[in-house]
């Protein structure tokens, strides 16, 4: 009841203000008031007396439409009748307002009454529909994305229509309503947050109305929204980091990895491909294959760990959605070292060349060793090959030092080729090597050296001047002008004797040695009977810095050319062993007259004179022999051969004549031999005469007849000719002996190795060269006698040829004319003499000491010192000869003792040949020269 007791208080309110406004009844009655209501009282406000309603007839006049209230007759007052719905009546219009028109009969008054239908919240909110499907697509329908929604409808009007909407709870959606004074309300879905099929893919919502009523009602409707799916969502890798280990050998095929991937979307946007985005380094994307759908990995090409150690290869997932959406993760490739590379050795420093007096230590290179491997395969040894005379040392971590651990000598050793040898530790281990040229330079640390302390040479004698006697050098290993030798003569001379005028003369006045090759000059024609020896110091120096130097000692031995004819110094006559002195005439140019005494019937080799002659030469240059030149038929006297006694051939008789004429010639054996011709005259004189003769020849130096002492004279000289012939016997097996001696020391050097020229290495020979020939002396073939003869002391000296080969070089051979042989071959005087005059006494002969073989006298007389030949003979001419062996037979003199021959044949005709030596006296000593 208070619900309308509410209404109708204002009705009257109103209806009251209505009269007195304008003088029309206005009531109000709220809809859904029940029949019977009051709305008002409407005759009492027309004015009408109570009871006077009904008299009047106070009634509504019907306009059409059916009337929800009707005027109580009794009381006059307007009542509901039927049921009053506003929207029914007045529909949305506001106010609802019913005009309604009153009769009063008696008089007949019409009145207009307005009666106003309230509303009341009698009706809900209705939607269209009961629900509503939406479709929304997930993450490309932005967050405020507005979705318009038919909003709910509601009958009643004013407050009781003032619609207000709920949502059920979402934290996806939310509502908007937007009302406009000319607009009816404009109600929207809104997206508040992104919607994620994946998640939720229905969304089931309710949308509630609620009107402004009291109280209020309330509408309801589904809200189906369907979430379309995007593609929202990227492929998912199950590994967002591969990590994959593959050894550096590896075979091409080998399957590196699998990658996985997964796509929450469906259809189209779930389906997905493979690809390499991006490979770090480049070069990785030709060693590896993808295949796009299954996502494996294939290696293609070979690995190099040394090159790259690990390939980082990005894969893309890329679903075929629109727009399509991709997925990344990375594959890390290890690769893992295998021994596949050799150690390196680098020369990052070189010093050279080293001087060979560099000190122990010397850093000579700068080594740079590494390994491209890694670990133990990367580890790498060095050792340097030889190991002497140089090393390593190990500075730092793939550095090296080569030093030098040994004294160096270029002389030796020049240059080194040294090999560094590197080997790592794998498993098997490889290895390498690198060549070091390491040369050697030259200081100036050898003297020259010769290769003999002393250096014999023979040379003939009247050389031209410039002829070249011999050859020098001197080796000096060093190099450049450290190497570069000058010689010169240093010192030496000769002592002159008689024939030198007694002077001393130094060596350069003879000889001069050339600086650049050490040949040495003749700077004079030499003269065996002037210098016999002459004995030098020849000096190399070389041009380094210091200069360094070195010696040699020359020893020149002139030898003898057949250059002086024999000389006559008289002759004896007599008889017996000693004969006297013979007289000689004037002696010519190359004769010279003599005479003598011989007693009427001297027997058969009675020595009635003696010829003397003496040559200047040495040797078979002075070795004499005599012939009886006239008269050439069978005469009473002969010559002896050798010994130049004159003797009878057969007993003298007086058919013989008074005087015999014998033209003696006096001949060396030179090449060509010289001669002198003596013409001597016998004269034949009884037993008397010829003693007389004798005695005056004996007091005096002219020449005189020396007669012969008779009978007892020649028994005397019998006697002492037998003991002559027993010292001979005596004599001839001691120079067998030596013979023997002389012919086994001869084969031992003939036989041994020939000596090798001054250029040849090892014990050297030396060759002396010149115009004429020459000769050289090998200490190694020399053999050396010691013969005692009476106090003093010689040296027998047996001497073998050796000939000197062209000088080497095609500038010595433009520059010095090839030397003439070094033996002329003389005329053979037979069969059995092989070898020339010069050379014959040295290599055939050996020295026969002979207890008489020595003379007495004075240079130029009967006494003087020759030496002898002995003869085995018993004939008389087999007695004594004294060839001369030099001018004036000084101590330096080359000495000839000539043994005894056949008896047949005398001298070197015999083919039992005699033997001959070379004897170098000197004063007071004798040297030997051996080897």
């Amino acid at each position: 009841m208070g619900i309308w007791w509410g209404p109708a208080l204002r009705v009257l309110v109103l209806q009251a203000a209505w009269v007195l406004g304008g003088g029309q009844v206005r009531y109000s009655v709220p809809e859904e008031a029940k029949a019977g209501t009051v709305v008002g009282r409407l005759a009492q406000d027309l004015g009408l007396e109570a009871g006077e309603a009904e008299a009047r007839r106070l009634r509504l006049v019907s306009q059409g439409r059916r009337a929800s209230v009707e005027v109580s007759g009794a009381s006059g007052a307007l009542v509901v009748s039927s049921r009053l719905d506003r929207e029914e009546l007045c529909g949305k219009s506001a106010p609802c307002a019913l005009r309604l028109e009153v009769l009063v009969e008696r008089p007949l008054r019409v009145f207009h009454v307005e009666l106003e239908v309230t509303d009341i919240n009698d009706n809900a909110p209705l939607f269209p529909a009961a629900g509503k499907n939406l479709s929304i697509a997930e993450l490309t329908t932005m967050p405020g994305s507005r979705f318009p929604l038919e909003g709910a409808s509601d009958a009643d009007i004013g407050s009781n229509a003032q619609l207000s909407y709920t949502l059920s709870p979402t934290e996806h959606f939310g509502l908007d309503l937007q009302r406009a004074e000319e607009y009816r309300e404009s109600l929207f879905l809104v997206l508040t947050k992104p919607l994620d099929r994946e998640m939720l893919p229905v969304h089931r919502l309710v949308l509630t109305a609620s009107d402004g009523g009291r109280p209020s009602l309330t509408g309801t409707m589904e809200l189906v929204i369907s979430v379309l799916d995007a593609n929202d969502n990227a492929p998912q890798f199950n590994q967002s980091v591969y990590k994959v280990q593959l050894r550096e050998n590896a075979a091409e095929g080998t399957l590196v990895a699998r990658v996985n991937a997964t796509d929450s979307d469906v259809g189209s946007n779930g389906e997905m491909t493979f690809a390499a985005s991006n490979t770090f380094p480049p070069k990785g994307i030709n060693l590896f294959h993808l295949n796009p759908k299954s996502g494996e990995i294939h290696l293609t090409s070979a690995l190099d760990f040394e090159d790259v150690r690990s390939y980082e290869i990005q894969i893309e997932a890329t679903d075929t959605g629109t727009p399509p959406l991709s997925g990344h993760c990375k594959v890390v490739v290890e690769v893992l070292d295998v021994n596949d590379n050799a150690p390196e050795v680098w020369v990052t420093s070189l010093s050279v060349p080293v001087p060979e007096d560099a000190a122990v230590g010397t850093v000579v290179a700068l080594l740079s060793v590494s390994d491209r491997d890694s670990g133990a395969n990367g580890r790498v040894r060095c050792v340097v090959w030889p190991a002497a005379p140089f090393g390593l040392v190990s500075t730092f971590a793939g550095s090296y030092s080569l030093v030098l651990r040994e004294a160096l000598d270029r002389e030796r050793v020049s240059e080194y080729e040294v090999e560094v040898r590197a080997e790592d530790g794998g498993s098997p281990s490889l290895r390498a090597r690198r060549g070091v040229r390491v040369p050697v330079s030259d200081v100036n640390d050898n003297a020259p050296a010769f290769a003999q302390a002393v250096y014999t040479v023979l040379a003939r004698e009247n050389n031209a001047a410039g002829a070249e006697l011999a050859r020098l050098w001197a080796r000096d290993p060093d190099e450049a002008d450290n190497g570069r030798v000058r010689y010169s003569v240093w010192e030496g001379g000769v002592g002159g004797g008689a024939s030198a005028g007694g002077g001393w003369r130094p060596a350069s006045s003879y000889v001069s040695v050339d600086a650049e090759s050490g040949r040495v000059w003749a700077l004079q024609p030499l003269d065996y009977e002037e210098v016999q020896v002459l004995q030098f110091e020849v000096r190399a120096v070389d041009a380094g810095e210091p200069p360094l130097c070195g010696n040699a000692t020359v020893q020149l031995f002139v030898v003898d050319e057949n250059d002086n004819a024999p000389a006559l110094l008289g002759a004896g006559g007599g008889v017996g062993p000693g004969p006297g002195a013979a007289g000689s005439a004037a002696s010519g140019a190359g004769s010279e007259a003599l005479w003598a005494w011989a007693a009427w019937g001297a027997p058969a080799g009675q020595v009635v004179a003696k010829i003397r002659a003496v040559d200047a030469d040495s040797g078979y240059n002075a070795w004499l022999r005599y012939e009886l030149w006239e008269p050439r038929e069978k005469g009473p006297f002969r010559v002896g051969l050798y010994s130049g006694e004159v003797s009878t051939a057969r007993a003298l008789e007086e058919a013989d004549g008074p005087r015999q004429r014998l033209v003696i010639v006096v001949r060396d054996h030179g090449e060509p031999a010289r001669s002198v011709t003596a013409t001597l005259s016998v004269s034949l004189v009884e037993g008397a005469e010829a003693a007389l003769a004798a005695a005056g020849s004996s007091s005096s130096s002219g020449a005189v007849l020396r007669a012969g002492a008779g009978a007892e004279d020649g028994a005397a000289a019998a006697g002492a000719a037998a003991a002559t012939n027993v010292w001979l016997v005596v004599a001839i097996c001691a120079v067998s002996s030596l013979f023997l001696l002389a012919v086994v020391l001869y084969g031992a050097s003939r036989w041994a190795p020939r000596a090798g020229v001054l250029s040849g290495p090892g014990p050297a020979t030396l060759v002396c060269a010149s115009e004429v020939g020459s000769w050289s002396y090998s200490q190694r073939q020399s053999r050396s006698l010691c013969v005692a003869d009476g106090a003093g002391k010689s040296d027998l000296m047996v001497f073998s040829p050796n000939f000197l080969p062209p000088p080497p070089g095609p500038a010595a051979k433009e520059t010095q004319p090839e030397p003439p042989a070094l033996l002329d071959t003389p005329k053979h005087p037979n069969p059995d003499w092989r070898y020339s005059a010069s050379l014959r006494a040295g290599m055939q002969s050996a020295v026969h000491m002979e207890e008489a073989g020595v003379l007495r006298g004075g240079p130029g007389g009967p006494d003087q010192q020759w030496p002898t030949v002995s003869s085995a003979t018993p004939e008389p001419e087999a007695g004594e000869v004294s060839p001369p062996v030099g001018a004036g037979v000084n101590s330096n003199s080359w000495t000839f003792k000539f043994g005894p021959g056949n008896s047949k044949q005398g001298g070197p005709e015999s083919k039992k040949q005699t033997q001959v030596s070379f004897l170098l006296r000197r004063k007071g000593e004798s040297s030997q020269y051996s080897q």
